[in-house]
């Protein structure tokens, strides 16, 4: 069997957790916007404003990103607007329909609820994403709190981010699940000692289920509505 259609089951019982904390893009929205905005939209307007081919600029542009993947400049909108000389949440909104929420997020988000559990939205996204994905769907009022990790100064793949998120937030880490798509941030809080972890195996709509080989996976989360 092809270890990316093998499944590791979530077999934890809601009695274990009390808190959750939730990845945004690519866990409860859909990962096509950013792949699209990124590496086709963004290459596609800084070729024209510096007369490069399509192709030129969007293998300059791919390994700029590469170079601070990992880091809060990577979801930096000032950042990369002044790096690439547009206004970049301009550009986000031009194309923000593309912005849609995964199926049974909402579902879900009601459900955690239901059952009494603390649910933060915690993403690397810049506080100006935040704003327009928040505008443009209706997850916000479900959480008990939003973190950006600006907010923190480290981004979710440094171990630093937990121990700060901890104090902030004060849940208990060996009650709680972190559900996200990336597994270098999934690596990161299984280091600092994150109880529960969940993998999203379906970050994007035009891509096919992919399971991590190392955590305990969903394609979408009404797996989890027990």
């Amino acid at each position: 069997m092809n270890s990316q259609t093998h499944q590791i089951q979530a077999t934890f019982s809601w009695s274990e957790i009390d808190t959750i904390l939730l990845d945004m893009d690519g866990t409860l929205l859909d990962k096509y916007f950013d792949d699209y905005f990124w590496e086709e939209y963004v290459p596609k307007v800084f070729a024209r404003t510096n007369n490069l081919s399509g192709q030129e600029a969007r293998k300059a542009l791919l390994k700029r990103y590469q170079s601070v993947e990992s880091t809060l400049q990577w979801t930096d909108l000032d950042f990369w607007s002044e790096q690439l000389g547009l206004n970049i949440p301009e550009l986000k909104c031009k194309v923000d329909h593309l912005i849609q929420v995964h199926p049974y997020v909402i579902d879900f988000l009601e459900y955690l609820k239901k059952i009494g559990k603390t649910v933060h939205l915690v993403t690397n996204a810049h506080s100006k994403t935040l704003e327009i994905k928040l505008r443009k769907t209706a997850i916000g009022p479900h959480f008990d709190r939003i973190v950006c990790a600006e907010e923190i100064g480290y981004a979710k793949e440094q171990p630093e981010f937990w121990e700060k998120l901890q104090v902030m937030l004060q849940f208990d880490k060996s009650r709680t699940l972190l559900a996200d798509d990336t597994e270098k941030v999934l690596h990161s809080a299984s280091l600092y000692g994150m109880g529960f972890l969940l993998s999203v195996a379906r970050p994007s709509t035009r891509l096919p289920v992919t399971y991590s080989q190392n955590y305990p996976s969903v394609a979408f989360f009404n797996e989890l509505i027990r």
